[in-house]
C-alpha cells in the first residue's frame, strides 16, 4: 500500500470517526455504557478491578479523540482560512496582505489586532457610515505623516499634534 493510500484510507476514517463520535448515537452508547457499568458496581462488589475497567477505558478513548479532534480542528480552521483568503483575494479593497497571515508570530498578530481596533475606532467617528480604513490606507497615512515630520526636522520646526 503506498503512502497516499494510507493517508486516504486514515482521512476516511476520521473523517467517519469524527463525525460519529459527534452524533448522538454515539453520546447515548457512551452513556449506556457507563450506566451498565455503574449498575454493574453491585455485582463485582465495587471492586478494584470494576473501577479499572472504566478508568482504562475512559482513558483510551479520550486519548485516541484527542488525536481525531486535533487533526478535524486542523482540517477545519485550514478550510476556513482559506475561505477566508478567497474572500480577501476577490475583494477589490481588501488588503491582500492579509492572505495567509496565520503564519505570523504572535508578537505580529497583537500588533495587527492593535492596528485593527484603532480601525475600529476611526470608523466610530465616521460620519459617512460607507467610508472605509484598510492597511493600505493606513500605510499611506503613515508615510504622509513621516514625510511631514521628516520635512519639519529639516526645517528646524516641530511638527503640530
Amino acid at each position: 500500500m503506498k503512502n497516499s493510500d494510507k493517508n486516504f484510507v486514515f482521512e476516511r476514517f476520521a473523517n467517519a470517526a469524527t463525525r460519529f463520535t459527534g452524533s448522538s448515537a454515539a453520546f447515548i452508547i457512551a452513556l449506556m455504557i457507563v450506566i451498565i457499568w455503574a449498575v454493574s458496581g453491585p455485582l463485582f462488589k465495587y471492586s478494584e478491578t470494576w473501577q479499572l475497567v472504566i478508568n482504562t477505558g475512559t482513558t483510551i478513548i479520550t486519548f485516541l479523540m484527542v488525536f481525531l479532534i486535533q487533526k478535524a480542528q486542523n482540517k477545519d480552521g485550514k478550510a476556513i482560512q482559506l475561505k477566508l483568503n478567497e474572500l480577501i483575494a476577490a475583494h477589490e479593497r481588501a488588503s491582500n496582505r492579509m492572505v495567509d497571515i496565520e503564519d505570523l508570530t504572535e508578537a505580529e498578530l497583537d500588533q495587527l489586532h492593535k492596528f485593527y481596533v484603532t480601525l475600529s475606532t476611526l470608523a466610530k467617528q465616521e460620519t459617512d457610515i460607507h467610508c472605509s480604513h484598510s492597511i493600505d490606507a493606513a500605510i499611506v497615512v503613515d508615510q504622509n505623516k513621516k514625510k511631514h515630520i521628516y520635512k519639519h526636522k529639516s526645517d528646524g520646526n516641530t511638527p503640530s499634534q
